[in-house]
């Protein structure tokens, strides 16, 4: 008969077990795991949960305003008043030559040696950022480098979409402006730096491992493997400064930056002057890149990336360790800026969005959305 205690596991085997148990626990429930660096930081909490006060909010502003869809009478010239499914480049082309780049609309059926020609008619040169013309949060934009990858991304394309001159400016700011209908001077409510994602060498470790060292890189690591591939073996020098993302959007890891302290009349003047222009703009976001504060002060050397209208956000809510409950109070004195605005219009014979327009709109962003799978 077999000794009891050779059928029992020794100490050694039991402390190993231990060991092993410990560690995947320290690997799952670690404060540093992407679930738990998106918990402790509302900035990635999902946006339904976000919005519920603001969702709350909308619901008593449109029992007061007897429509669901007031919103769209803060921008007249915008489709839906730009929450839902508004072009960009019908935007774009709102606004003067001197204050955007080079932009490029391609149908998603344009055909390859057509796009070439339009590159070639209007002179542009590589990189170029391309972008869906109705799309939101970063989605499907990417920066070429060549013309392969620009041809790659057309046959690739489900929806039509934008070619824009890459703006190598190193100032990415999202200004938010609105202006009461009748007025001639607006209000700048929201200053937004934009810090891409990147990383700082030490000399000793690789990219991966400061991927993961960086809690922003972290939460991006499935994307800055495929985009990065085989460079994150690279070891970069002490101190050099890493550029894992050239695009300016928050679901790929750009920090955002309250920049509030940046409002001034000088600005003010700035964005009256752009803005004024505009016929049936009112309320939103503009997404810039300038060459430097002094020129944004004096107006120049600015380039509109994008305009987004009602469903734009005061983006600086997003900087790490902002309030929830400031970002809340500020959400919703916006939304009563929306209703103001929309109310005034009204008030001036202009019809709220009925919801068979409504429906039509929804169903093209299905669609286009179903194409995209």
């Amino acid at each position: 008969m077999m000794p009891l205690q050779s059928t029992l596991p020794n100490q050694s085997s039991i402390d190993g077990s231990v060991s092993a148990v410990k560690a995947l626990l320290r690997s799952q429930f670690s404060v540093n795991t992407p679930f738990f660096i998106r918990l402790r930081s509302w900035e990635y909490w999902p946006f339904a949960v976000v919005y519920v006060p603001v969702f709350v909010y909308w619901l008593w502003l449109s029992l007061k305003s007897r429509s669901f869809f007031f919103f769209s009478a803060a921008n007249p010239s915008i489709e839906s008043g730009g929450l839902l499914g508004e072009s960009k480049i019908d935007i774009l082309d709102k606004i003067s030559d001197k204050f955007k780049p080079k932009t490029l609309f391609v149908s998603a059926t344009t055909r390859q040696e057509i796009v070439d020609d339009q590159l070639a008619d209007q002179h542009f040169s590589f990189p170029v950022i391309a972008k869906p013309n109705a799309g939101e949060r970063g989605w499907r934009v990417e920066k070429l480098e060549q013309q392969d990858e620009l041809m790659a991304y057309l046959a690739g394309s489900p929806v039509d979409f934008l070619v824009q001159e890459y703006v190598d400016y190193p100032l990415e700011l999202g200004v938010f402006y609105y202006r009461m209908p009748g007025q001639v001077e607006g209000t700048i409510s929201s200053v937004v730096q934009k810090e891409f994602l990147s990383v700082t060498g030490n000399g000793r470790d690789c990219l991966d491992i400061l991927i993961r060292q960086n809690e922003r890189a972290l939460l991006q690591l499935d994307a800055l493997r495929a985009k990065h591939g085989d460079t994150l073996t690279r070891v970069p020098k002490a101190g050099e400064k890493v550029l894992l993302m050239p695009i300016g959007n928050h679901s790929r890891g750009t920090k955002f930056l309250n920049a509030n302290h940046l409002i001034t009349p000088e600005l003010v003047r700035v964005f009256d002057h752009i803005s004024t222009p505009i016929d049936g703009f009112y309320f939103g976001r503009y997404d810039l890149r300038c060459r430097s504060l002094a020129d944004l002060y004096a107006g120049q050397y600015i380039r509109i990336l994008e305009l987004n209208g009602a469903g734009a956000e005061p983006a600086h809510i997003y900087q790490p360790g902002f309030s929830i409950w400031e970002a809340w109070r500020v959400l919703i004195q916006h939304w009563q800026v929306i209703y103001q605005i929309s109310r005034e219009n009204h008030r001036q014979g202009l019809a709220y969005m009925t919801f068979a327009e409504a429906k039509t709109i929804y169903k093209r962003i299905r669609a286009e959305k179903n194409q995209s799978v």
